[in-house]
């Protein structure tokens, strides 16, 4: 890669790997800049150890499945520990602390630096924005996003999940509560369906006593072993892999063009702009940061895309004393969640589903949904034990289920566990089935990304996040929570446990960089030409509460193309 490249990406997560592949295509040359490690590359394999001598990759013979394998433990506290995890937002390096955020108390936030970002450790649950949501209040239409939903469904690829016992049961306690199944990839209206994950199909031998666990383990498709956020590192090679994150999808589809380089472990600090003769601004490159070796430099390019997350992607325009826009970091959307929990004994799953256990481990952690356009979703949710304990029970705006007994209540169990009632609770855990409620949440100006005015790291001010719902988003959430309850009664549950997720619960984020506010239809900025944005900060609101992964992908798509157009 020459010093200076035709386009520099600001992130290798979700959107900026799908602008470099689209970009790399038509012989652009780009360089994509990520501040985390990369896992799976020779080039560094013990990212987390140091820095090595390589600065950056640009040959696909570089990427390892082997090594990925090795890197990728399925270990819970190894790869998510918000504070020590692979996949947690800080440094290579893992003595050194996470990259602070000013987040409010009781707070989650769950990001992840290095090539293939948040998608390193996400469900794969790549459904459409609801139709609706896009029609009535983006500046585009629907339509114009569809054959670039198409593009990445075909790419990635997109498939609907396996049914596993879990989802069965989801199912029936379904339409038991009188829902129909939906058979379309645009939602138009209330039901249930498979979810569509960016995971291979099953294994062809998965059934096959021939075959050992460590076999198949190596061979194409779903394993269908869970625990999809700890990475899963199964398949015959690391493009292979079954789980589609960008790292083993995107990233080497881009290297393969032979226009894209990659660079690891590169903190940008800053989006450098000059004036043009008519008083506007126009980017000409990013000012970066070695995070290993603190070193700094200036690199040019004729375009500059920002996808670094819906946090990072503001921090950055405000570092950069970019032209003054009241939008900018305004508008944060969250999806304002929650999950309830149902208990089954073994009687009724018997006779339900034909087996005494759940084993909600099985399958993909979130392998079916709920549509419901005008509240939002719900889907199921299998996670792994320890995640478990601490997302389903140990983390709650509730209090203490112990001191707060209300015998009116929907639920025989709110918020934290503690003591023997933790204990029941994973002992009950493989007869258990939980429901992630996710809300079409309200863009709203109070709710922000700015920069806190007494905190810097070595990046500059750090970021401050200020979120609360809006009396909408609450009513929209306790009835989809009512909902998923009944369903979880309907299917027999004898027992059901309601988190009830404090607001900063920040899985599914958007709009702090909103299409009509501060980039235009094509996502470029309204004040700063030759600066576009690619990830969810652009979405215009919270697509009705579907997963916001796929939209920004097709966004990303879509952009690629109006760079393209505009500059080259």
């Amino acid at each position: 890669m020459n010093t200076n490249p035709d386009v520099i990406v600001i992130g290798a997560g979700a959107g900026g790997p799908v602008v470099a592949k689209e970009l790399g295509e038509l012989g652009i040359r780009v360089l994509v800049l990520d501040a985390g490690p990369w896992y799976g590359n020779k080039k560094w394999p013990k990212p987390n150890k140091g820095r090595g001598e390589a600065k950056e990759s640009s040959d696909p013979n570089d990427l390892d499945g082997a090594l990925f394998r090795s890197q990728i433990t399925r270990l819970e506290n190894d790869m998510d520990d918000l504070v020590t995890g692979k996949f947690r937002w800080g440094p290579a390096d893992r003595r050194r602390t996470p990259w602070h955020r000013n987040i409010p108390d009781r707070a989650l936030l769950w990001q992840s630096a290095g090539i293939g970002g948040g998608t390193l450790h996400y469900y794969s649950n790549s459904p459409r924005a609801f139709p609706e949501a896009i029609d009535k209040e983006w500046p585009i239409d629907y339509k114009d996003l569809v054959p670039y939903y198409e593009k990445v469904e075909a790419t990635l690829p997109v498939e609907f999940a396996p049914t596993t016992t879990k989802e069965a049961l989801f199912y029936y306690g379904a339409e038991k509560s009188g829902f129909t199944q939906n058979r379309t990839l645009d939602v138009t209206n209330t039901g249930y369906r498979p979810q569509p994950n960016a995971i291979l199909p099953p294994n062809k031998h998965l059934m096959d006593p021939n075959y050992s666990l460590e076999e198949l383990s190596h061979m194409e498709g779903c394993t269908l072993s869970g625990h999809c956020g700890q990475g899963c590192p199964y398949g015959p090679s690391l493009e292979k892999m079954a789980k589609r994150t960008t790292a083993v999808s995107y990233v080497p589809l881009a290297m393969r063009t032979g226009n894209v380089t990659f660079r690891p472990n590169t903190f940008v600090t800053k989006v450098l702009t000059e004036m043009n003769e008519s008083g506007t601004h126009h980017a000409v490159g990013v000012q970066v940061r070695d995070t290993w070796t603190g070193e700094t430099e200036e690199i040019q390019a004729k375009v500059v895309v920002m996808a670094a997350g819906c946090f990072e992607t503001p921090r950055l325009w405000l570092n950069s004393d970019l032209p003054h826009n009241p939008w900018v970091g305004r508008g944060l959307t969250n999806h304002y969640m929650d999950t309830v929990t149902g208990t089954f004994d073994e009687k009724t799953l018997i006779d339900v589903v034909g087996s005494s256990s759940l084993n909600p481990f099985v399958g993909h952690t979130s392998a079916a949904r709920l549509d419901y356009p005008g509240l939002g979703m719900i889907e199921t949710m299998g996670e792994s034990p320890g995640i478990t304990a601490q997302t389903l029970f140990g983390f709650s705006q509730y209090g203490y289920n112990i001191l707060k007994q209300d015998d009116s209540s929907l639920w025989e169990q709110q918020g934290r566990l503690i003591g023997s009632e933790l204990n029941q609770a994973m002992r009950d855990y493989r007869r258990t089935l939980t429901l992630l409620i996710v809300t079409d949440d309200e863009p709203l100006y109070r709710n922000r990304v700015e920069l806190d005015p007494n905190i810097k790291d070595e990046h500059g001010p750090v970021p401050k996040i200020v979120y609360s719902p809006s009396e909408k988003s609450k009513r929209r959430r306790e009835q989809l929570t009512k909902i998923a309850t009944n369903i979880l009664r309907e299917a027999g549950a004898k027992k059901v446990h309601r988190s009830d997720l404090p607001p900063s619960y920040f899985i599914h984020i958007h709009s702090t960089m909103r299409m009509g506010y501060v980039v235009d239809s094509s996502c470029e900025a309204y004040q700063v030409e030759r600066l576009y944005v690619a990830d969810n900060s652009a979405d215009y609101n919270s697509l009705g509460g579907p997963n916001p992964t796929l939209t920004t992908q097709a966004l990303a798509s879509r952009t690629a193309d109006m760079i393209a157009d505009k500059y080259f």
